[in-house]
């Protein structure tokens, strides 16, 4: 009897010394116990009742999460060496295989090759803290450059390949690129700036070269041929790469991604959703994006799943690609979805489970569907509010400033209500961090101080995308369509450019001639005023046409596709 009790107390003992190693967990363990003697009303224990197993099934992951973080960090392990511990297990496995060329990689020939990246860095004379910015759409080499670049402490900057002329330039120059690797396919976007671009900046190429082709630079693929591929020096860096917001109101922003950041997204996909290092992952989402790259090729170097990629998604070969390398795993944005959605879709392919997540590369407010509730798009616990600490506040509709109370604190929403999300900052916490944006100025705009307690910080969100509308201020109502679609064409991406266009004798100014946006979003693109004219971008068929009263209702029947 006094031996059992021994054993007791020594797991006690045992336990409290490493319950103090995570002090966030005792209050956690803390606020559960206190949350449920004081629940107060039958309705908030009616909530909890319902919501707990869900709860505790994100707090589960955190938890998991959290460990592993905690050990890495502490065994000082980065990205690329938790792909070296995984190349052991399975170095014959395939890793990457690209849909295009039918092209395998094993989890050894990828690591080989960016040990062949990484040699080659540094023969170009390229150390700890240059950048490298690559522009080409989704292949394998793609994240053997990254990675290769990580193991001697060189980042990447992944452009979107969609960015032409001044935004691709903008991009370049936050980053502060110092080379720039294109897939020949970008050939004509690059050759369009070439004259623009910093005299120092290095060019390389790679895929096949056409002779006709007026800008010829060095071919890397011939280059990394002949390149050692044996492990180089390794560096130990923070930063990992830069990833670009998406530009819709405003140039790309340059989102510093350290190996925390990119170790805690992958991680929470791959025990939040339930997936297996025997998985094979359908990822047809671009690399130069946090969900393709990140939740998608992490699964694929941080755990072992091997993961099918596609240069570009294509709805009509969605189903025949997953069928032809035996998909277990699909990833998908909101769009994607939509578009494979024509035919019932859980039903239809039997789908057990789908899981879903909302996030933004920078951010640490994510929110997550664990437990498939259909409608849901995340939840914030009623149980243990803190243990995750996240809020949607109150907003001024049109400025979108966030509301105060009496004490200058931010007001919290009520169930239902519209408002911005915010999550709290902590920058000793991995989960917690902002680690901002390469523009320091950015990084300053998206954060709030006291909105959970006085002196705190928290990450702001913005406000979700929305159908582009410009409006345009020119007497007369005269303005060449199609001239203006064939620029717009040319300098941004398609999901930059408005969906709708309405032109106006003036604009609305408020007294000191701020122009007032106010009834412009209320009124939306509904035809109302005589001395206006609102114009629809049909895709379809190429160009602008005005919007009518028939037209209007079509477009909110869902009978004409955005």
């Amino acid at each position: 009897m006094e031996r059992k009790i021994g054993v007791i107390l020594s797991f006690i003992c045992l336990g409290a010394v490493w319950l103090r190693s995570f002090p966030w967990l005792c209050s956690l363990l803390v606020g559960l116990g206190l949350c449920l003697v004081h629940m107060g009303s039958w309705k908030n224990i009616h909530i909890a009742l319902h919501t707990v197993k869900r709860d505790l099934m994100c707090l589960a992951v955190i938890i998991k999460v959290r460990i592993s973080m905690y050990h890495h960090q502490r065994n000082r392990r980065t990205i690329p060496t938790l792909f070296a511990q995984v190349v052991t297990q399975h170095p014959d496995k395939p890793a990457l295989i690209y849909e295009a060329t039918g092209e395998v990689w094993s989890f050894r020939e990828l690591q080989e090759r960016c040990h062949a990246v990484a040699h080659w860095a540094l023969a170009q004379g390229w150390t700890e803290g240059d950048v490298v910015a690559l522009y080409m759409e989704s292949q394998p080499l793609m994240a053997a450059l990254w990675l290769g670049f990580a193991m001697i402490g060189v980042e990447a900057a992944l452009i979107n390949y969609n960015l032409r002329q001044q935004s691709l330039l903008h991009c370049l120059s936050v980053s502060g690129a110092r080379a720039m690797v294109f897939g020949s396919e970008m050939t004509g976007a690059v050759t369009e700036v070439s004259s623009m671009l910093q005299p120092s900046m290095v060019l390389f190429s790679t895929g096949k070269q056409e002779d006709k082709d007026e800008l010829q630079v060095p071919s890397l693929d011939s280059l990394l041929a002949r390149s050692p591929r044996h492990p180089p020096p390794y560096k130990i860096r923070k930063e990992l790469f830069y990833i670009y917001t998406s530009g819709t109101t405003g140039m790309p922003k340059a989102a510093v991604v350290v190996h925390s950041r990119y170790y805690r997204i992958t991680a929470f996909g791959f025990h939040s959703f339930g997936l297996r290092p025997d998985d094979i992952m359908y990822n047809c989402l671009p690399l130069y994006h946090s969900a393709g790259n990140i939740m998608g090729i992490g699964q694929c170097l941080l755990f072992g799943l091997t993961v099918v990629i596609r240069r570009k998604f294509s709805a009509s070969r969605f189903w025949d690609d997953c069928v032809k390398h035996n998909c277990t795993v699909i990833q998908y944005i909101g769009e994607i979805c939509r578009y494979l959605l024509a035919q019932p879709f859980v039903k239809r392919f039997r789908i057990q489970r789908i899981g879903e997540f909302y996030g933004a590369t920078e951010c640490n407010c994510s929110l997550l569907n664990i437990d498939g509730k259909v409608g849901a798009c995340g939840f914030n616990s009623r149980i243990l509010p803190n243990f995750y600490p996240i809020r949607l506040v109150r907003v001024q509709q049109d400025s979108k400033e966030l509301l105060r109370d009496s004490q200058g604190l931010c007001i919290p929403c009520e169930p239902g209500e519209p408002g911005m999300l915010v999550g709290h900052i902590n920058h000793t916490d991995p989960l917690r961090r902002f680690d901002g944006y390469a523009d320091q100025d950015a990084t300053k705009k998206k954060v709030a101080r006291n909105v959970f307690k006085m002196g705190d910080s928290a990450y702001v969100s913005g406000v979700e995308g929305k159908a582009g509308m410009a409006a345009i201020a020119q007497e007369g109502n005269q303005l060449d369509l199609d001239a203006f679609l064939i620029a717009v064409q040319k300098a941004l991406p398609s999901y930059a450019r408005p969906v709708f266009l309405r032109l106006m004798p003036s604009v609305d100014t408020t007294g000191t001639f701020k122009i007032q946006k106010t009834r412009l979003q209320k009124e939306g693109y509904k035809p109302q005023n005589s001395s206006e004219k609102i114009y629809f971008l049909n895709s379809h068929a190429g160009h602008y046409e005005s919007v009518t009263e028939e037209l209007y209702d079509a477009i909110n029947e869902g009978k004409v596709s955005l």
